[in-house]
């Protein structure tokens, strides 16, 4: 790094570490997601610090950190503080955290705080393997994004793609040339919320957001957010529009994050519930599935097979009665 973009980093650090966020407080209230913008918001001054500190391009840290950890609101950033899909390695002697990822049960690492993924992202990527990127310029965000998908870090071919989008929508490239980054505040000129309607998958309360790629938002019963697929759609094309992970999405709907997705299926963009809000039990049709009844109540599969004494893909017979909730002993 030379010494006028040293200087500039450091003059913007100094600015920026004013605002920046009490990182003991780290995390999100319950339900509450960020976007994008609040995400940066929150972390561009801990990803300047660390590319001060160790070289790596603000911009490349923001863009991994926004992608791996769906703008912090990902299982696996809100339980773990994990915001970068660092796993295990047999050298690591920290918390971990079990989720299905490329196998069931993967280990991945878990943090006491956000801003201890941050540096841990910073001494990963100075290992060997990573040591052709240290020869980039730090601005060279395109450099270091085709780089990192180069020497494995990881196996989705568009990676590199997705980390430059996030970079040149965002202009997180500012960061890297010592110039702060803002966004103008979010959410005053939202659309009215629409009619009440009845849709695939449940009761739809509130109205609708577009995002990126055109995705409209929904709400279901007023607290669980949910897409609707496209024709086409799988989880992966999802994710790359909802700036997600594949993996993660497929796991809210308690599907294998291959699945094929059909037209208008209801796709729960957070994690579902441990009871349905209003109703207690549900009387099943012919045919219908124990994972089919989570999905219309936006119940979490596992809780409706333990409530009721079943397996995950009980196939239900025409009038049995499934709780919904936990039942009182």
């Amino acid at each position: 790094m030379n010494g006028l973009v040293n200087l500039w980093i450091t003059s913007v650090l100094a600015c920026l570490l004013v605002a920046a966020p009490n990182l003991s407080a780290v995390g999100q209230p319950p339900y509450k997601r960020f976007t994008s913008e609040e995400y940066i918001t929150q972390w561009k001054a801990v990803a300047v610090k660390k590319m001060k500190e160790h070289g790596i391009p603000a911009s490349i840290t923001l863009a991994q950190g926004l992608l791996e950890s769906g703008n912090g609101n990902s299982q696996l950033a809100r339980e773990a503080n994990n915001h970068f899909g660092i796993k295990c390695t047999p050298d690591w002697k920290g918390g971990r955290s079990y989720h299905d990822d490329d196998k069931k049960d993967d280990c991945f690492r878990s943090y006491r705080d956000a801003a201890e993924s941050f540096e841990d992202h910073s001494q990963f990527l100075m290992r060997k393997r990573y040591a052709d990127l240290f020869t980039l310029k730090p601005t060279d965000y395109k450099g270091w994004a085709h780089g990192l998908k180069k020497a494995g870090y990881a196996t989705d071919p568009s990676y590199p793609r997705k980390l430059i989008e996030l970079i040149e929508r965002y202009e997180l490239h500012k960061l890297d040339e010592g110039v702060d980054v803002a966004y103008k505040p979010v959410g005053k000129d939202l659309p009215k919320p629409a009619p009440e309607r009845r849709g695939r998958g449940g009761k739809v309360e509130g109205g609708t957001i577009t995002i990126s790629a055109g995705r409209k938002v929904e709400l279901f019963e007023g607290r669980i957010k949910f897409v609707r697929a496209k024709q086409g759609d799988s989880f992966r094309k999802l994710a790359n529009d909802l700036e997600m992970t594949h993996g993660m999405l497929a796991r809210w709907n308690d599907m294998d994050k291959e699945s094929a997705l059909s037209e208008g299926q209801v796709i729960y963009i957070q994690p579902k519930r441990n009871k349905a809000k209003d109703a207690t039990q549900h009387v099943a049709r012919e045919g219908e599935s124990l994972w089919g009844v989570s999905q219309q109540y936006g119940v979490k599969l596992a809780k409706l097979a333990q409530y009721n004494g079943l397996s995950e893909n009980a196939q239900l017979s025409d009038g049995q009665r499934i709780m919904l909730r936990k039942p009182k002993r």
